[in-house]
């Protein structure tokens, strides 16, 4: 394999007319930055690729764009989730900006820089990184799920210095990989849409920008991780054919299990039925029954807002809306608590810049307003949820016990 001066991999593959240059780089190695920098500005290239997506060029280029996010919006969207996985990825590379005094992603933003100074094109191959997470959520068996997310927030807590087989995983490897290092050793599953999937991605995203015949030599950027796999991708010419059906078949989401949709309704049918067998039996114990279910769900919410630091309001809101909206499985209490929550204490402009750094830390998440919102939307919905499975347990109590 020829290398660079500066001995960073690099893989020359022709397509057609179009010479690519794949350069592997290292996620914190100034080294990488420098060679991206001496490869553009010798002036032999009319395009440069990089390993981003549109969200995370967004983020690398545009120091507010936290700034300019809607987290209202977010909520009701129900990307809370999405955010708060990409706080907890973020968190990590803030951990390796701090050890090693080089930000992760400097050679992406090396030549993002050096492309605008030589006026030319940057092409974005890699997928949304929400696709990326969501497919790599649901390619995960529902056993290792609970690890998987809890890697994420053990990533986000933990102060320690990455190791020195992280190190090495991150100069041959993939600033995903790695943060998933120890569940991607452990189940297979995961190297699919983190690594291969990626590969033949970035591959058709190439071809496609590529097609029209608008440029001839291309420098592409991506982690020394995907070099041989991309580099066999175009050789073969793999989803090179359509890349148009090769992206959406990439991008497609696995379909959702029905299970999931139909079990609030089952519970809420549940429940109900408890309710209607209790006033039957009496006027004193379907009211015990219904005291109970308001008591026990709202309660149990109105505590997850107050160990997320809430504003009263929104821990008294949670408490009245828990009950009724865990018998209506359109709307949840997370997502009242978390409106709410946003409305009573809108995020500064303040929080939106500290968001990295803060998030980082365990007191970070509850200082930061933005952050806070997140923890009040998570923990209002798990204490409803807990709250609907007690208050269901103890309907059923009463009514065996009568």
């Amino acid at each position: 394999m020829p290398t660079s001066l500066s001995q960073e991999p690099i893989r020359v593959i022709r397509r057609g007319n179009v010479e690519f240059t794949l350069l592997g780089t290292a996620h914190v190695s100034r080294a990488s930055a420098e060679e991206v920098t001496r490869q553009l500005d010798g002036g032999q290239y009319d395009a440069v690729a990089v390993e981003l997506c549109p969200s995370r060029h967004a983020a690398l280029t545009t120091p507010d764009v936290w700034g300019q996010t809607n987290l209202f919006r977010l909520i009701r969207d129900g990307k809370a989730g999405m955010l708060a996985a990409s706080l907890a990825l973020g968190a990590y590379q803030q951990r390796l900006a701090e050890q090693f005094g080089v930000e992760p992603g400097a050679e992406m933003r090396a030549a993002v820089e050096r492309a605008l100074a030589h006026s030319i094109p940057v092409l974005l191959v890699d997928r949304d990184i929400g696709i990326t997470l969501r497919r790599t959520y649901h390619g995960t068996p529902r056993s290792q799920r609970f690890t998987l997310l809890g890697g994420l927030l053990a990533s986000v807590l933990s102060r320690e210095k990455v190791s020195e087989e992280e190190i090495e995983r991150l100069k041959e490897g993939d600033i995903l990989e790695t943060t998933f290092a120890e569940f991607t050793e452990r189940s297979a599953t995961l190297q699919g849409p983190l690594i291969d999937e990626r590969d033949r991605y970035m591959a058709a995203r190439l071809c496609e920008e590529t097609a029209a015949g608008n440029y001839r030599r291309v420098l592409v950027v991506i982690g020394a991780g995907h070099l041989k796999g991309l580099a066999d991708y175009l050789s073969r010419g793999e989803g090179c054919t359509d890349p148009q059906a090769t992206i959406a078949n990439l991008e497609t989401l696995p379909p959702r299990a029905r299970w999931p949709r139909v079990l609030p309704w089952v519970i809420v049918a549940v429940v109900l039925t408890g309710f209607a067998i209790g006033f039957s039996r009496s006027p004193e114990l379907g009211g015990l029954l219904v005291w109970e279910w308001i008591l026990i769900n709202g309660t149990l919410s109105a505590v997850g807002t107050l160990i997320a630091g809430a504003h009263p309001l929104t821990i008294l809101t949670a408490f009245i809306a828990a009950p009724w909206t865990s018998l209506n499985p359109m709307i949840g209490a997370s997502m009242v608590a978390g409106a709410v929550e946003v409305w009573l204490r809108k995020p500064r402009v303040a929080d939106f810049g500290t968001l990295r750094s803060d998030v980082t830390s365990l007191r970070g998440w509850w200082r930061n307003r933005v952050s806070r919102t997140l923890l009040v939307f998570f923990l209002a919905g798990l204490g409803s949820s807990l709250g609907t499975y007690l208050a269901g347990f103890r309907i059923y109590d009463h009514l065996l016990g009568g």
